[in-house]
């Protein structure tokens, strides 16, 4: 059976890494499909449980050189403990860095050292010194010099040891360099590379450090879906009132929602009535009002009423719940845009390694001395970094489904993300979708009576029906009713009862006919309303023609604002329905959709989707039943309206929770957005390293210009990762 999970890891740090878990992971037999996300630091996994276990997958994350983490409570606590290490790390770091750069490089700032630390009077001082100060720093970043061993070891070098590489070898040279200096009495002062060394890791910790807080931003759409559920509520259960953690509520247990307090878990009003802000779901700002019978969601806010709720779904299976689930598996998902990188941070450390080796060679050659060779080989390993390429995609993956969620639509993933902002076909289904899928009357036509009468007597007989017209009917009438005697529902006619002492008829035009009502009478009141695609109801009263009320399914108010919105995208707009041809067509009409299938059996409106794609069309399936599903399915993307069925719901790679369509314009434009974020990214990213490897090899020195510093290295890697992830929360200020 095939199965999906989620595992934490602790102890990633870049693109490397990720490939390195990746790489373990997919070699397990029976895992099918594995992507690591470095913003969330999870791994999310598809396998079949009976060729291997959660454990054998977390064995092959450890055998990659990292932890697992059992759950999100542990990952918090690890996240806060890790937090506050690295800003003493930091201060640490910045403490004796500073002074170690004043101290290395002052005499090139215009700032004279006090004699006793003179590299001209006391060369040893002025190396002891800086060795002194150094060590701190180098212990501050001490998880490159762990984490990258343990890589190499693990044959998965990452950008830990590339830092640890460059920043050793500085720190060593310097070292043998200080024994020279006490030996020859400051012959080579100007061959101590400490700063180096040091700033390598204070201005790598830094970009970290704000590297955390720029992912922890991209996160922050999911922090407020969590704090949106109250942390204990006040159940009864088994006739007893308790106080339990929300984790711990129970199926049946019972709830109190005061005004001003948010629901606890999803559940049935059973007492009480209120309005609810559900714009955490739905997107909608408007209060939605319950009453008994009624469905709440979890961690929606209850606004003026007092409201008893029995729960139907615990936490975890909450829609709340469901929402940042997806939200999570999204941002671990992959869009086939990020492939490319993918492969080459798979083989990016060892050809960096490679590259700095080979220009350390090419300059020894030309006779350059070994600190200029050195200071080559270090720049190389330090600015190569491949940071700023893992989170290219996840970052804006992450932040896109984030903004999505809080606007009532659910993306499923990074390929449906993607896939969307290809969309050149839209097919929307008829019923539910484009229409309100709830049969309303649109036409009151009396003949002797006036409509407020035709309306009370149709009203009257059809309470007693429980067909779908005569409910659209008794919905529309809103008054007292008549008594009602001797009901007979008529199979495949209408129904007939005595109403208000007069005998009435409701029903199609052949039982008009064969109850003495002219055809050409009924002809000519509804043949107009069922050219529109309604469906007309006829009534006769005492055996006289009494009118006619025509029913339909009628478009949803920002159906035909959402075709003309994709048609101003370019984006083709067809019906998919298996509804009559009439209907369909007037429906199609009023939305202004030219292309209709009409009449198509549910098992063939997958065949309509495979024809498109045959024609070279990337399309998108807009649907809501079951019979959706498959071409749901089958699209380049499916999105389902929430309002449809659970079937249609989990088919679909798109989810717009408030059941509008004009939510399918906007996570399209929010698509585009998307991808275009993600290909600045991968822009930025592969620049840097193209522009940045050959700089720091010396060929700019080799026309004239300055060797690059190793620790201008370190901060230039540290700013590619932070533009990046500052480029993705841009998206956060995309107004949809």
């Amino acid at each position: 059976m095939k199965k999906k999970t989620n595992v934490l890891i602790d102890g990633m740090s870049c693109a490397a890494c990720a490939r390195g878990v990746e790489r373990s992971v997919s070699k397990v037999d029976g895992v099918l499909d594995v992507a690591v996300n470095l913003t969330t630091n999870s791994a999310a996994v598809a396998y079949e449980s009976k060729q291997c276990s959660l454990s054998d997958i977390e064995a092959a994350v450890v055998r990659a050189g990292f932890k697992v983490v059992k759950n999100q409570q542990t990952a918090n606590e690890n996240a806060a403990k890790n937090e506050k290490m690295s800003k003493i790390n930091l201060a640490l770091a910045l403490a004796f860095g500073i002074p170690l750069f004043i101290v290395s490089m002052g005499s090139m700032l215009g700032l004279k050292l006090p004699n006793a630390v003179s590299p001209e009077i006391y060369p040893a001082r002025f190396a002891i010194l800086q060795l002194c100060l150094v060590i701190p720093v180098l212990f501050a970043g001490r998880k490159f010099f762990i984490n990258g061993v343990r890589a190499v070891f693990h044959k998965n070098p990452n950008m830990d040891t590339l830092v640890a590489m460059g920043s050793s070898s500085a720190f060593i040279y310097s070292l043998v360099m200080t024994a020279k200096i006490i030996a020859d009495k400051g012959a080579h002062t100007h061959h101590l590379y400490y700063e180096s060394a040091g700033m390598i890791i204070t201005f790598i910790l830094i970009g970290k450090m704000l590297e955390a807080v720029s992912k922890k931003r991209t996160t922050d759409a999911v922090g407020k879906l969590r704090s949106l559920v109250p942390d204990t509520a006040e159940i009864i259960r088994n006739g007893e009132k308790m106080t339990v953690k929300t984790a711990e509520i129970q199926i049946g247990d019972i709830f109190t929602v005061v005004p001003g307090s948010s629901v606890a878990a999803d559940g049935k009003v059973i007492s009480g009535s209120t309005s609810v802000d559900e714009s955490m779901i739905t997107g909608e700002s408007m209060p939605v009002g319950k009453q008994v019978g009624d469905v709440v969601f979890g961690g929606t806010l209850n606004k003026n009423g007092t409201v008893q709720v029995e729960v139907t779904a615990v936490y975890g299976e909450t829609v709340l719940s469901q929402i940042i689930r997806s939200v999570e598996d999204a941002g671990a998902s992959k869009a086939p845009i990020a492939t490319l990188a993918d492969k080459i941070s798979g083989v990016f450390v060892p050809s960096v390694f490679a590259i700095a080796l080979l220009s350390a060679v090419i300059w020894a050659l030309t006779g350059k001395d070994f600190a200029f060779v050195l200071n080559v080989f270090i720049s190389v390993l330090v600015i190569a970094c491949p940071c700023a390429l893992g989170l290219a995609t996840p970052t804006a993956i992450m932040v896109a489904t984030g903004k999505g969620a809080q606007n009532g639509i659910l993306f499923k993933g990074g390929e449906p993300l993607e896939a969307l902002s290809r969309t050149d076909t839209v097919v929307f289904d008829k019923t539910g979708t484009l229409t309100k899928g709830d049969p309303q009357v649109t036409d009151v036509l009396p003949v002797s009576l006036s409509q407020e009468e035709l309306l009370k007597y149709c009203a009257s007989a059809e309470k007693n029906s429980e067909h779908l017209l005569g409910e659209a009917i008794v919905k529309k009438y809103d008054g007292e009713y008549f008594d009602v005697t001797d009901f007979e529902a008529l199979s495949g006619l209408g129904l007939k009862a005595n109403v208000n002492g007069r005998q009435v008829l409701i029903g199609n035009r052949e039982l008009m006919s064969k109850n003495g009502i002219n055809e050409s009478v009924t002809e000519s009141i509804g043949e107009p309303l069922s050219n529109e695609g309604k469906t007309v109801v006829y009534i006769s009263i005492d055996g006289d023609f009494a009118g006619a009320v025509a029913i339909a399914d009628v478009l949803k108010d920002d159906a035909a604002a959402t075709v003309k919105a994709l048609n101003g995208l370019g984006i083709e707009t067809v019906m998919l329905t298996g509804d009559n041809r009439k209907t369909a067509k007037a429906i199609a009409s009023k939305a202004k959709i030219k292309t209709v299938f009409a009449e198509v059996l549910p098992k063939d409106k997958q065949n309509v989707i495979i024809d498109l794609q045959k024609q070279g069309k990337k399309v998108c399936m807009v649907g809501d039943g079951i019979n959706d599903a498959p071409a749901l399915v089958s699209a380049d993307v499916g999105v389902a309206v929430a309002s449809g069925t659970d079937i249609a719901v989990e088919s679909a790679d798109i989810v717009l929770m408030n059941g509008e369509t004009e939510s399918l314009h906007k996570a399209i434009k929010l698509s585009q957005k998307t991808l275009r974020k993600i290909k600045q990214n991968l822009f930025w990213a592969f620049a840097y390293n193209t522009v940045g490897i050959p700089i720091a090899a010396g060929l700019l020195y080799a026309f004239g210009g300055s060797l690059l510093d190793p620790m201008f290295a370190a901060a230039a890697m540290s700013l590619s990762s932070v533009t990046v992830v500052t480029n993705s929360l841009l998206l956060r200020r995309y107004k949809l």
